[in-house]
């Protein structure tokens, strides 16, 4: 059996300060869940996946479920084709929608809206947004009993000239930010790879795209 919490995660101001599981009200945290899991023994268990690493945290804050929020902002222009806003992360994480780990208090659509923000400079806090199905995120960040789930929330902003497209600005961990063609996924894929060298590496954001565009 293989235990391990990173020693950053012990001293964050954001993480769980009960390095115990068995003595945090789990009955509590089930209620609120976002996908159910089972506790065994006291100890929260992956609902999804078995990880290397059994016991802790490995390199999340928060025991059990950690939630994050995705922001999928879309527009047509005056042609008709679909434009959505992506972001190119630092370190080589690729091209994918803006997001990140909701702040204490937060609801789904507030953290968007702020991930929004915060990493395209892009605020539409004024349009109605919609909050879709959670979604489970794999990640080597998570253990068997620490895992992410983020919530994918989606806003319109109806029909616009191209140029009158509101301009986004890289800010945060974001190298790039830009308004992509995205009628398909096919297409979005070539057109990060034509224009901006890039692409989609996240499993989890192709999956988000991928359902985004089936239920469009």
């Amino acid at each position: 059996m293989r235990e391990h919490t990173d020693p950053k995660v012990l001293t964050a101001a954001w993480a769980d300060p009960e390095t115990d599981p068995t003595r945090i009200n789990w009955p509590a945290r089930q209620r609120l869940a976002l996908i159910p899991f089972e506790v065994v023994d006291g100890r929260p268990v992956n609902p999804c996946e078995e990880t290397p690493i059994q016991r802790g945290r490995n390199l999340l804050g928060g025991w059990a479920e950690n939630r994050t929020s995705d922001a999928l902002a879309s527009v047509r222009d005056e042609f008709g084709n679909r434009w959505i806003v992506l972001v190119e992360r630092n370190r080589g994480r690729g091209w994918g929608l803006p997001g990140g780990f909701q702040d204490p208090g937060e609801t789904s659509v507030v953290a968007a809206c702020r991930e929004l923000r915060e990493e395209a400079s892009l605020d539409l806090r004024r349009l109605v947004w919609y909050a879709t199905k959670p979604r489970y995120v794999p990640s080597k960040r998570s253990s068997d009993e620490a895992w992410i789930v983020t919530v994918p929330c989606t806003v319109d902003l109806g029909t616009l000239n191209r140029r009158d497209f509101p301009r986004v600005l890289p800010k945060d961990d974001a190298n790039k930010a830009a308004w992509v063609r995205a009628n398909t996924f096919q297409e979005l894929t070539a057109d990060l790879k034509d224009v901006h060298g890039g692409e989609v590496t996240s499993k989890n954001h192709v999956g988000m795209l991928t359902d985004w565009f089936a239920a469009a």
